[in-house]
């Protein structure tokens, strides 16, 4: 049996464990799926795989769902982080869309001279990612941190990881596939000042890279970087 809807939940997931969904949950399953009690979901949670979960009540306010099979174990992902400038909140809707597609663990906004914004809605983005996460089968949905300044980035990032610094109009080599731990940074629309890329240039975990000779959006930067860096593994 494999179900067509997934919800992603904060349970824990086991045979026979009931789990009470969210009033949007419940709707989008009723009002949205046309789906009835009875009917099966798949649930997970980012730690105890797929469980394919039958519908036990479902209300205008809420429904719950009963674990009954292991559909697939949980299974290691590679180990990718995104940095990014926030943009204006469509583009920055997309980037956590496209990065939680592209199997991207943890996303960090990054506070920069030419940002465009540092108000975020990280409960929006949560569920953006969620959503994300529900839609393309796989079984974590990535960690959204803080908004953190460049410089305080810098100065706390673990040196073993690299830094794959997306960089407009440099000497730089193209990104490359990395086995292991690895993370790319993507600046904003406009890209860095001059300040901040001697910031990056002083640390030996940055590496500069080049996308081509095309200057992209910032959005279609992070998503070719994040499948250049993966290639190699088939994200």
């Amino acid at each position: 049996m494999n179900p067509s809807i997934r919800l992603f939940v904060g349970a824990a997931l086991h045979a026979g464990a009931e789990i009470d969904a969210t009033a949007a949950q419940a709707h989008y399953l009723r009002a949205v799926m046309r789906r009835a009690v009875g009917e099966v979901v798949a649930l997970f949670n980012g730690v105890d795989g797929e469980w394919c979960s039958r519908i036990a009540t479902l209300r205008r306010d809420g429904a719950r769902l009963v674990a009954e099979q292991l559909l697939r174990p949980q299974a290691p992902e590679p180990d990718l982080w995104l940095a990014f400038a926030p943009l204006k909140r469509d583009a920055t809707d997309l980037v956590v869309q496209k990065a939680t597609e592209l199997g991207a663990t943890g996303l960090i906004p990054v506070i920069t001279a030419r940002g465009n914004t540092t108000r975020l809605n990280y409960l929006r983005l949560a569920a953006i990612a969620a959503e994300a996460a529900e839609q393309c089968e796989r079984l974590t949905v990535p960690r959204i941190h803080p908004a953190v300044a460049l410089a305080d980035l810098l100065a706390a990032w673990p040196s073993a990881r690299p830094l794959v610094a997306a960089i407009e109009r440099a000497d730089a080599p193209p990104i490359r596939p990395i086995a292991g731990p690895a993370a790319l940074l993507v600046g904003p629309e406009g890209g860095f000042v001059t300040a901040e890329l001697d910031a990056l240039r002083r640390h030996p975990f940055v590496h500069p890279a080049t996308l081509g000779v095309r200057i992209l959006r910032a959005e279609t930067a992070a998503i070719v970087g994040l499948a250049l860096l993966q290639a190699h593994s088939g994200g």
